[in-house]
């Protein structure tokens, strides 16, 4: 039975997770003007990077220029990434314009099932970040948290480690919720958050019924799912036939992650490609396809490469006073085909191989 929602939470990660792997020298006017674009695709939570020390990030060594400059849109929520106390107070340090202080009304715990992972990427042991739960448990108790969340991270596999099976992921699953439940705490939402690209459909579907027909009070997914693999939109798919209703995306498939062995070729799901796939099913996101096409060709100048979704080179399916006239010229390239958006010039001067009726009746 599919439990498609009617509207889903995208949740846009291109200044974070997009440009995390991307050249450091990016000029701050260029990133505030991709972040300016973002704000008109209809995004209703925009992530702008994240407040790490430049050390391990050097891309976000300006973070704190961007906070100050950038003019934030109605309608959206701009967010940060904070991984400890001192990040999360540089990154409050700009609230309201900043909002990172929601996070702490959503209570919840993460563990990696990939301890080699762990230690890369948070230098810390998975047995650390168990360890680690109690107190953040008995913070939320103290402060009345009437629900939790957990995150697992890389649950289905790891460059380092190999495969994950799926008592693995539901053993590390029980432990957390275990934690949570013994001080009367339900646990409604679970956060998959993957950077090595080992999600697969089959898997998504077989560890989200899983957990649906074990713990009944966890109604609510949110996806983070690298894509080296190429799988993570058919992943989304099989997430949304569930009734994931959260996500994370970039633009493009702008992403990476240093510590996974993988690099830019991590990349992330294409927002276009996913709210797309979202506004086909008759699935509400909130986003403008075109404001958000219109965002990767901007996103392409400020990186200086291609990027890697598929929407934004093709364009939507074209409709009524879209369809594309049947004596097009020839199309073969990618500037030719962004007719789309730029018009026929984009393609002026091609042959056509459209004979019209006179010209076959003649012949």
């Amino acid at each position: 039975m599919s439990l498609l929602p009617k509207s889903v939470i995208i949740t846009d990660d291109t200044m974070r997770e997009g440009l995390q792997i991307e050249s450091a020298s990016i000029p701050v006017e260029a990133k505030l003007r991709l972040l300016d674009a973002l704000g008109e695709t209809g995004a209703r939570i925009i992530s702008i990077g994240s407040f790490a020390h430049p050390k391990w990030t050097p891309s976000m060594a300006c973070i704190d220029e961007i906070a100050e400059r950038f003019v934030p849109k109605p309608g959206v929520t701009y967010t940060a990434a904070v991984f400890n106390k001192r990040g999360f107070d540089r990154a409050d340090a700009y609230y309201p314009k900043i909002d990172v202080r929601s996070r702490g009304k959503h209570f919840g715990t993460h563990v990696e099932l990939c301890d080699s992972f762990a230690r890369r990427n948070y230098n810390r042991t998975q047995a650390q970040q168990i360890a680690a739960m109690d107190a953040t448990i008995r913070a939320a108790k103290a402060e009345g948290a009437e629900r939790a969340s957990i995150g697992i991270g890389n649950p289905f596999g790891s460059n380092f480690e190999g495969p994950f099976t799926h008592r693995q992921r539901m053993d590390l699953l029980a432990l957390m919720v275990g934690k949570w439940e013994a001080v009367g705490i339900p646990v409604t939402r679970v956060s998959f958050l993957e950077a090595m690209g080992w999600n697969m459909p089959h898997l998504v579907r077989e560890t989200m019924m899983a957990i649906k027909d074990r713990w009944p009070s966890i109604t609510d997914f949110h996806m983070h799912l690298h894509n080296q693999r190429g799988a993570s939109l058919t992943s989304y798919y099989e997430a949304l036939h569930l009734g994931a209703r959260e996500f994370d995306t970039s633009i493009g498939g702008m992403g990476g992650c240093p510590y996974c062995g993988n690099g830019r070729t991590a990349g992330h799901v294409p927002t276009e490609d996913f709210v797309d796939l979202c506004h086909e099913m008759g699935i509400e996101t909130g986003y403008n396809l075109d404001k958000l096409i219109e965002a990767v060709a901007i996103a392409e100048e400020v990186v200086g490469h291609t990027l890697w979704g598929h929407v934004s080179k093709s364009g939507p399916r074209p409709r009524g006073e879209r369809l594309y006239p049947i004596d097009m010229p020839f199309v073969e390239t990618l500037e030719e085909a962004a007719h789309f958006r730029l018009g026929a010039g984009a393609y002026e001067g091609r042959m056509s191989p459209w004979r019209d009726d006179d010209a076959l009746l003649r012949g």
